[in-house]
């Protein structure tokens, strides 16, 4: 599933094609993705002039000067297409822009999803509600995570992923920023000290602008608006890597739970 950095790179590629470009065709292909596409998005949308483009966690906005703010989320398998030569059976929304641009949204798995919201209200849109602070923001720190962790007793790797403590977080990253603030992935987040929490999050910034520096990492489905397939995974230090030495002499380990992947290293992952 793209998680943060990917999220960020297809917003950094949409914005050279959509940022301050009329709308001049909106065309859903289909009623619905995850959930249904809204009916009245292709009139709401067409002629609407791009403002900003945007990510909340895992989520991407495109602002219009209508009022009228487009979320996307890429579900398992979306990506946005950039001039694509010729439409895909997967291609399930199409946009050109004044400039003669095109955009299409692939998704062959159909868990992603569309929808507008309310420009002046999106920070009540109903999944950011409840959404805890951006990673690379200001308002996550060590202290946060204190704050947010105490007398938690469940596995700091769990706490990491929930979208109220830090929004965006997903599996990928999680293990690798663990990795790399030497914490063990089932320490009890809430008698974690606040060196180490601060360590933490320093370590979630590290690996997250170093994923969007390389242009996320491509698993399966992922590539980058562009084409161009993201670079991280050759970066992982122990994220896919069960069985391979860890650069302290350890040897990496995985588990499974509930269908998702743990790796670590127990040599350097203790704290």
């Amino acid at each position: 599933m793209p998680e943060l950095p990917e999220v960020e790179t297809t917003i950094r590629g949409l914005a050279p094609v959509l940022s301050g470009q009329r709308l001049t065709k909106v065309e859903p292909r289909r009623a619905d993705l995850r959930k249904a596409i809204p009916v009245d998005l292709r009139q709401r949308l067409t002629g609407a002039t791009v403002t900003t483009l945007e990510r909340r966690g895992k989520y991407g906005m495109i602002l219009t000067d209508r009022g009228d703010t487009l979320v996307f989320h890429l579900g398992m398998s979306g990506r946005w297409r950039v001039d694509p030569g010729e439409l895909l059976a997967h291609d399930h929304l199409l946009i050109e822009t004044g400039e003669g641009r095109s955009l299409a949204l692939n998704d062959p798995r159909r868990f992603g999803f569309l929808d507008l919201w309310p420009s002046e209200s999106i920070a009540v849109y109903p999944p950011f509600a409840a959404m805890g602070p951006e990673p690379l923001g200001p308002d996550f720190t060590g202290e946060h995570l204190l704050a947010e962790l105490a007398g938690r007793s469940a596995p700091i790797k769990a706490m990491l992923l929930d979208q109220r403590i830090v929004a965006g977080l997903g599996n990928i990253y999680v293990c690798e920023a663990l990795h790399l603030a030497r914490i063990a992935p089932s320490r009890a987040a809430g008698r974690i000290a606040l060196f180490r929490l601060e360590r933490l999050a320093s370590a979630v910034r590290e690996v997250l602008l170093a994923a969007i520096e390389a242009g996320g990492s491509t698993l399966r489905d992922y590539a980058r608006p562009d084409g161009e397939l993201g670079y991280f995974s050759k970066q992982f230090l122990v994220y896919g890597r069960e069985g391979e030495p860890c650069h302290c002499g350890g040897v990496v380990r995985r588990r499974t739970e509930n269908g998702r992947s743990t790796f670590w290293c127990p040599g350097c992952q203790r704290g």
